[in-house]
């Protein structure tokens, strides 16, 4: 069976197109190391209390989860 494609086994859902998350920053960055502040600039946060839609993407989830003490998620 040279050649024939192989199914892949188990794997993460794909988020739904379109699908977005509404980002909050509520706690500010100070006394955090210079990775969490680049990663919330990468967000387009920076500020305590600002809001952004961001595509929900598996690229964006791990941004949210390393600075998940500082950041509040909704779906929107």
């Amino acid at each position: 069976m040279a050649g024939a494609a192989k199914k892949k086994k188990g794997g993460k859902k794909s988020p739904k197109p379109g699908a977005t998350l509404r980002v909050r920053q509520f706690r500010s960055a100070i006394g955090y190391g210079p990775d969490q502040h680049q990663t919330l600039r990468g967000l387009g946060l920076g500020k305590p209390n600002s809001v952004r839609e961001l595509v929900d993407t598996p690229a964006v989830r791990g941004m949210i989860r390393k600075v998940s003490h500082l950041v509040a998620v909704e779906n929107a």
